[in-house]
């Protein structure tokens, strides 16, 4: 492998763009802390809850690494349910592999998830959140498998699992 002048400015372009991207990052409290949800705990009650990873996907929109967790790979019959407020979100009949490292589902449980437009890493998506807490899940695109062709890309973090 040549090591140029170009290759250095490429992959430190690359690593300055990345960077950014985790320092543009909303940190305020997220929508959820912000909505008006049936199941409301303060900030302290949500940290004193929820391990700090935990914390920080579902009240701050953050994002698990890709293929960390092991819900990714779940495959018993049950129920996905909000990690935050133990809300039923999704059935595992509607879980799929989508190659992209976290839980993907094509649909949800009618009334459980609210979404919100979401602006941030310069591009526009469809965040979802648990409708009792507003607890932040993943967010939803449209390459997903029939009936409906949604993915919805939902991290870890964020779910417990419940086997039939």
């Amino acid at each position: 492998m040549v090591i140029d002048r170009r290759s250095v400015l490429l992959g430190g372009t690359g690593i300055v763009a990345l960077a950014a991207f985790g320092i543009l990052r909303p940190v305020a409290p997220a929508q959820a802390a912000e909505g008006d949800f049936p199941f409301k705990l303060s900030d302290e009650e949500w940290r004193a809850k929820l391990d700090p990873a935990a914390y920080d996907v579902l009240r701050h929109e953050g994002t698990e690494r890709a293929f960390t967790s092991p819900l990714d790979a779940e495959k018993r019959a049950g129920t996905f349910i909000c990690a935050g407020c133990d809300q039923p979100l999704f059935s595992s009949e509607t879980k799929f592999d989508s190659g992209t490292g976290w839980p993907s589902f094509y649909t949800f449980i009618d009334g459980a998830l609210g979404t919100s437009e979401d602006n941030s890493l310069f591009m526009a998506r469809i965040e979802v959140h648990c409708s009792n807490c507003g607890g932040h899940q993943g967010h939803v695109f449209e390459d997903g498998p029939p009936p409906t062709g949604l993915r919805y890309c939902i991290n870890g973090l964020s779910l417990k699992f419940v086997p039939a």
